[in-house]
């Protein structure tokens, strides 16, 4: 039978605007808040804050590696700065830069990487990032985010703001669903439980924290309880919810729009191991690149929906028993 839920999961904005929106509201109230962006601010939705704060953005033509040392010195002269492109951009053109620039001197900017995964669609792999995590999470001292809504982003975008040292925000091209209101607090490296459960434990962030609240009503259907978890902060990872969920349920499931090999599965899995091995699976980008086509073919095409958590649940539970 069909079970009811309290979240509607309606189309909301994308991440990317929230992002863009955001940043407007952080020009307001502070003055050192300033932004590069790599001649894509309309598709990032920086150029929302180039229309208000002109003296304070900076455009920086197709040059990603010189737009992260521009933000770089920006944050030497004591500013705060925004550098964001789509993240397969940013990330791999940028890399070396964030390396030396940014983590080694342990600089206070922000990177905000949009269009990330393959939910990008039609534009096709070049510009699909699928390992930016991975290479985040390498920079030492970075903070890594990863929200799942427009309200989560524009909580984490404050919080990356406010804190003092480098970040990177992962965001989307197509509209959220809606999970949160505009109440919800996040903090830094603490998850948010979205759905309590004891038969196992569904962990995802981005796009796919909303497929696994999906997958989650098709398994109460069943008589199975999944416990639901918001990974929002990739690093630091939230190790005490982590730990919990794989005493109190037995078995977790990661989901996510990225490689399995190098995401969130992998630093989840190193935890679970040091702290309290238990049955995984792992839903993901499984060692390939994405062709082109919308972002719902992608999605159905690449596994990465509630049906394909489900039948990951469903194995967990296999090998439990």
């Amino acid at each position: 039978m069909p079970v009811e839920s309290r979240f509607d999961l309606k189309p909301g904005k994308a991440t990317r605007e929230a992002f863009g929106r955001t940043l407007v509201e952080l020009g307001r109230e502070n003055s050192d808040v300033v932004v590069c962006d790599a001649d894509l601010s309309k598709s990032t939705f920086t150029a929302l804050f180039a229309q208000e704060f002109p003296e304070r953005f900076f455009s920086c033509g197709i040059a990603e590696a010189n737009m992260v040392s521009i933000g770089a010195g920006l944050a030497a002269a004591g500013k705060i700065p925004f550098v964001s492109s789509f993240s397969a951009f940013v990330m791999n053109k940028g890399f070396e830069q964030l390396r030396v620039t940014v983590a080694y001197p342990n600089f206070n900017v922000k990177v905000v990487g949009t269009h990330s995964g393959i939910s990008i669609g039609e534009d096709g792999p070049s510009q699909m990032s699928v390992e930016d995590l991975a290479l985040a999470c390498a920079l030492p001292g970075f903070l890594v985010f990863s929200p799942a809504d427009e309200a989560a982003t524009s909580a984490i975008v404050r919080l990356a703001a406010a804190h003092r040292g480098p970040v990177f925000i992962r965001c989307g091209r197509m509209k959220a669903p809606v999970i949160y209101g505009n109440g919800q607090t996040f903090e830094i490296g603490k998850a948010v439980e979205l759905v309590p459960g004891g038969d196992l434990t569904l962990i995802a962030h981005g796009l796919l924290v909303a497929e696994c609240i999906r997958a989650q009503e098709t398994l109460a259907a069943e008589g199975i309880a999944a416990r639901v978890i918001d990974m929002h902060t990739i690093k630091p990872l939230d190790r005490d919810a982590i730990a919990r969920a794989a005493r109190e349920t037995g078995g977790i499931v990661v989901a996510e729009e990225h490689l399995t090999d190098s995401g969130l599965g992998v630093r989840v899995a190193q935890a679970v191991s040091e702290l309290q091995p238990c049955p995984m699976e792992f839903v993901g980008v499984e060692n390939t690149y994405a062709e082109s086509g919308t972002p719902d073919e992608l999605l159905d095409k690449y596994g990465l929906r509630a049906a394909n958590v489900v039948a990951a649940a469903r194995r967990l539970l296999q090998r439990k028993r």
